[in-house]
């Protein structure tokens, strides 16, 4: 049976054969090479997370069968929810918001965009793995997509404020983001020691996360052809 470190290296070794950072959508944003119309659209499109992250995290905390790993997850959706921990009683949609509203977007047309079909796909699917099996659900959420940003998000909003005269305001989602995706990864990483107990479980990680990974990877497929399409 693989070890909890082993199915981290795992993890770990997926993240490095398939780095978010290196994909042209991302590396975009942090050299630059968007128009400010472009990143817009980006705006839009990664909207699918942070607007409807009550579908993610949310089931996470319903579906949790532990009362103590319940009560840490109400803290992840809390902070989520009220800001009241990491952003100063900012909820986290209303920080995506400030930087889509420097962008020109208005909040009407963030909550109601036209979404490419990669993101309407990878809202269902990752609503689903959250939805009913709590080892899924912390591979998918914890130990895939909210490993990828930290120690990236920080530097991209540095940049974005120098490549588009964005405010600190503007870009604080992003940072905000660099810290609080890092300690609810880290919290995943507590989780899997608790509830993936069996070697079934453990494979069942390893699994999810790669299939979470090869789903972020086309949502920014999709948004990257979004991005193109609406031109400099």
């Amino acid at each position: 049976m693989p070890t909890v470190q082993e199915t981290l290296g795992a993890i770990a070794n997926m993240h490095k054969e398939m780095p978010f950072e290196k994909h042209p959508l991302w590396a975009g944003l942090y050299e630059g090479t968007f128009s400010k119309r472009q990143v817009g659209e980006f705006a839009k499109q990664f909207g699918i997370i942070p607007l409807h992250n009550h579908n993610y995290h949310g089931r996470l905390y319903v579906i949790c069968p532990d009362p103590k790993w319940r009560s840490r997850l109400a803290e992840v959706v809390y902070e989520e929810g009220t800001g009241k921990l990491y952003s100063n009683g900012i909820p986290h949609n209303q920080l995506y918001l400030n930087f889509s509203r420097a962008l020109g977007i208005p909040d009407e047309e963030m909550w109601q965009p036209d979404y490419c079909p990669e993101a309407l796909t990878f809202k269902s699917y990752f609503r689903d793995v959250c939805s009913h099996n709590i080892v899924e659900g912390i591979a998918a959420h914890m130990l895939a997509s909210e490993a990828q940003g930290p120690g990236f998000f920080a530097p991209m909003a540095r940049r974005m404020q120098k490549h588009y005269g964005l405010s600190d305001q503007a870009v604080d989602f992003w940072v905000i983001h660099d810290a609080a995706d890092s300690d609810h990864s880290s919290v995943g990483v507590e989780l899997l020691g608790d509830f993936a107990k069996t070697q079934q479980d453990r494979e069942l990680v390893i699994k999810t996360a790669r299939g979470m990974i090869e789903m972020s990877m086309m949502l920014y497929d999709g948004i990257l052809t979004r991005v193109k399409a609406v031109g400099r």
